[in-house]
């Protein structure tokens, strides 16, 4: 009923390989924003490019497809299946676009940050940082160009936290992978 204006005049240019942290109050628009970056939402008006290319007239199976080549989540809820394993939701991605799973590194990364006697539970079976350390393996399964976290070290204690945070950067340094993060933290 009434018409709420969040992104309005917002003007963003993110290059490849670059590493963004968009930080703001509650409410600002922050998750939205990456909601449209990452082709979640459609927006009302303006134009979303990605790679010079105008993505306002895709079709929900193109963004779909495209979503799942090009980028990786991490949701601020997780999002995680309740019904599967941590080691089927990392490896959901590869499922939806067609890829195999390498097994071998999947159990690398899930050492490296704590999860690895942990891949045959279910969520409800982890605690709410497991379930975020899982979110972030799902996200970077399919070895996506853009990574895009909603606070995707918010619910971890600081030493996990640093681990995220350091494998983040890794990625954005090392691989070149493309960062879009909102944080609280500055």
């Amino acid at each position: 009923e009434t018409e709420i204006q969040v992104l309005r005049g917002l003007n963003l240019h993110i290059w490849k390989g670059d590493f963004v942290a968009i930080i703001g109050a509650s409410g600002s628009g922050k998750s939205t924003a990456l909601n449209m970056m990452g082709l979640l939402d459609t927006p009302t008006s303006g134009i979303i490019f990605l790679n010079g290319k105008d993505l306002s007239s895709l079709t929900d199976e193109e963004r779909a497809l495209l979503r799942s080549q090009k980028f990786g989540f991490v949701f601020q809820q997780y999002n995680l299946i309740p019904w599967l394993t941590a080691y089927e939701n990392i490896t959901l991605p590869l499922i939806f676009a067609g890829k195999k799973v390498e097994a071998t590194e999947l159990e690398i990364n899930s050492q490296k940050i704590g999860l690895k006697e942990r891949l045959t539970h279910r969520p409800s079976e982890l605690s709410g940082g497991e379930q975020q350390r899982v979110a972030l393996l799902r996200a970077l399964a399919n070895e996506p160009e853009i990574i895009i976290g909603d606070e995707p070290t918010g619910n971890l204690d600081s030493a996990t936290g640093n681990k995220i945070l350091e494998m983040l950067i890794e990625l954005n340094k090392v691989q070149g992978k493309t960062l879009i993060i909102v944080t609280h933290d500055v």
